[in-house]
């Protein structure tokens, strides 16, 4: 079984290709899905790639929830398809509610672009399993509205739940809060972050380590069963 892994091209997205190249180097097949199409092609899992979709023109990601593709995304999503949200596809998902919570501005009011020390906190979703708990990882990162927000009450219920997916170390690169850089749902398929693991799975670009590859490993042993 070669298991098919959809990424979705919205107006303005920068690292659909990117994010197919990781794909097809952790194994599996790359299926690229165009916004305003509802069908997704009998893929296994989707990918919301980065990028600036809409030029971000309303807020990260308003617009691209409202796409007809993501109408079968979140109803499949809630039926447990796994799903990715890597930068802009993470805003896209918490403007879908697959997610809780916000992304706002950066706090210094800057983009930022830089490599980032992660500590992975939930090494039990569909895209993480590859990693270890506690584990420190270098992803790049590149962002302008990268502020991750909730109240205190929903803050505290990921926590209490496991459902932080990696924190930021050392460096708080956006002002999210408690530093978190990325979260899953209760079910553990859909997980959204903001760094860039596609950038950081060959030896030659990125961070010039492969520490985003376990992503795309992750998920293809999920839908194979290794």
């Amino acid at each position: 079984m070669t298991a098919r892994i959809g990424v979705v091209t919205f107006p303005g997205s920068l690292d659909d290709r990117d994010t197919q190249r990781a794909i097809r180097l952790a194994g599996a097949e790359p299926v690229a899905l165009w916004h305003k199409d509802k069908d997704l092609k009998q893929v296994d899992a989707v990918v919301l790639p980065g990028g600036f979709s809409y030029g971000d023109y309303l807020r990260a990601g308003a617009i691209s929830r409202f796409s007809p593709v993501m109408e079968t995304v979140v109803e499949q999503a809630k039926a447990g398809l796994p799903v990715l949200g890597i930068c802009n596809g993470f805003q896209v998902l918490t403007e879908a509610h697959l997610l809780p919570g916000a992304m706002l501005g950066n706090d210094h009011l800057h983009f930022i672009c830089r490599d980032q020390k992660l500590r992975v906190e939930n090494a039990t979703t569909s895209w993480t399993s590859d990693y270890e708990a506690g584990q420190e990882i270098h992803i790049p990162l590149k962002n302008m509205d990268g502020r991750y927000v909730a109240d205190e009450y929903t803050l505290d219920k990921l926590e209490a739940e496991g459902r932080v997916a990696f924190r930021y170390l050392d460096f708080n690169p956006n002002g999210s809060l408690r530093d978190i850089a990325g979260i899953t749902n209760e079910a553990g398929n859909v997980v959204g972050l903001m760094p860039h693991p596609e950038h950081a799975v060959e030896p030659l670009v990125g961070t010039g380590r492969t520490d985003g590859l376990p992503f795309f490993t992750s998920i293809l042993k999920k839908l194979v069963g290794a």
